[in-house]
């Protein structure tokens, strides 16, 4: 296995963070207070900062989404309660995919090689069926492939294949998912 998109350095801008601290004051007033069915309203408040959010996604009210320009939610995907989105390169979740609670989704890491330790990073890619189970923790430049499950509290540090089963730390093959038919 391996990661199917390469780090690479990141240069923030002024404008970059000053949106993010825009966003910061908009999540804790407006996203975050939320009442948990609200999910149009959250969809609506991401697409205004440049999500790219499909109908009846799920982004839950105590996710943590670091820049909203960098996602991207498919229709009926969820991002559960408490997960924390570190989209500092883009972040994809597919259709009908889900990241539940209290898993790290980190597309950002330091190039411990450089003495500075620049900030480098790479997108995330959770293809469209599959299931990130509680508490895991995907790395930069990762590709979860459709229908895979990642088992709670794992680590993924590499590529994920299509209709597999993986678990641990790090996170490795340990089952076979039956292909199924994406609802309509």
């Amino acid at each position: 296995m391996s990661r199917s998109f390469p780090l690479r350095p990141l240069v923030l801008t002024p404008a970059n963070r000053v949106l993010r601290v825009v966003w910061a004051a908009v999540w804790l007033l407006l996203y975050r207070p939320s009442p948990r069915p609200f999910h149009a309203w959250r969809r609506a408040l991401l697409r205004a900062f440049g999500a790219r959010i499909g109908t009846g996604a799920h982004p839950y009210a105590s996710a943590r989404i670091w820049a909203p320009w960098n996602l991207i939610m498919e229709e009926h995907s969820c991002i559960g309660d408490d997960v924390d989105c570190y989209c500092v390169a883009a972040v994809t979740i597919g259709a009908h995919a889900t990241v539940s609670q209290y898993s790290y989704l980190c597309a950002a890491s330091h190039d411990f090689r450089n003495p500075a330790m620049p900030l480098v990073v790479a997108p995330i890619v959770i293809e469209a069926q599959a299931w990130v189970a509680a508490d895991v923790f995907v790395g930069p430049g990762v590709r979860i492939a459709r229908g895979s499950v990642v088992g709670a509290r794992s680590t993924v540090m590499h590529d994920v294949g299509a209709w597999t089963v993986v678990a641990g730390n790090p996170a490795r093959p340990i089952g076979v998912r039956p292909v199924v038919v994406s609802p309509r």
